[in-house]
């Protein structure tokens, strides 16, 4: 007796669930994945795009987080500056042809080559996007503080856009990385890193300032903290779940989640006060 097939996702009942979980024609929507999660899929991470943009429409924009695959952060001395033996062999970043981390999963890449898709500036914070507002979201990304004001995550707030969390984990969602540039906290760490860039005339290097989000952005703060923020948004009764193919999943509001996370590390800091 043969086996039965396998129960394959598709790009039509991703895109049933994604429709049962909230997600609406014309959302700009960041998204986080972990594939594997999902299931078997007929014809791979390409089916969750598909069905993203079946969802959303052509009125709609898709984005992920990319930063790129580069390493030669472990290749700095102390101030930041990469060592002069190393200097010839770190490939400069290019936004066109750079790849996404590969420790976000696959999805950023799979975003980031499909056609028509548009990647930011920041080489660390930099993001891939499609659809309607994909130039404005991409364009012009500060490279200091690149979470900040002026970055795609500030105009997915602007935007009243939302953040799907398909089988990731919480505490990877990268717009709380604004909430942290935000917060009126005191004595959050910085970092300066040197950068190279890809230009006409080769590589143009050039020191990048940022809050350190490596790590939690204030001594004391809670390793899990982004994840606990996100808990108490849900517990909150903001954000919907669902299963999108076999993935626990997550679509929260951009603007409150950020709210709500500045407030709470702004009473966190306060609590922390002597006296």
């Amino acid at each position: 007796m043969a086996e039965p097939p396998p129960a394959f996702a598709t790009r039509a009942s991703l895109a049933a669930d994604l429709s049962a979980l909230g997600l609406a024609c014309g959302d700009l929507v960041m998204v986080h994945a972990a594939m594997r999660r999902v299931g078997p899929l007929l014809n791979g991470p390409d089916a969750l795009v598909g069905a993203l943009f079946d969802v959303v429409g052509p009125a709609g924009t898709v984005m992920a987080y990319t930063d790129w695959d580069s390493r030669h952060d472990e290749l700095t001395d102390e101030t930041g500056r990469v060592l002069p033996e190393w200097r010839d062999h770190v490939p400069p970043f290019d936004p066109l042809r750079s790849r996404a981390t590969r420790l976000n999963g696959v999805l950023p890449e799979f975003i980031r080559t499909t056609p028509g898709a548009r990647r930011s500036g920041n080489p660390g914070a930099s993001v891939a996007a499609l659809g309607r507002l994909a130039d404005w979201i991409t364009a012009d990304h500060p490279l200091d503080y690149g979470y900040g004001e002026g970055s795609p995550f500030a105009r997915l707030v602007e935007a009243h856009g939302r953040v799907l969390m398909v089988g990731a984990p919480w505490d990877t969602m990268t717009l709380l990385h604004h909430a942290e540039h935000l917060a009126r906290v005191p004595n959050k760490r910085v970092i300066r890193v040197e950068v190279p860039f890809a230009d006409d005339d080769g590589t143009r290097w050039r020191w990048i300032e940022e809050f350190d989000t490596s790590e939690p952005v204030v001594e004391g703060l809670p390793e899990d903290a982004i994840g606990r923020i996100v808990e108490a948004v849900v517990a909150a009764g903001a954000g919907r779940q669902g299963l999108v193919g076999a993935a626990p999943s997550l679509l929260v509001e951009a603007e409150p989640a950020v709210r709500f996370a500045v407030d709470w590390l702004e009473a966190w800091a306060v609590a922390r006060e002597p006296g």
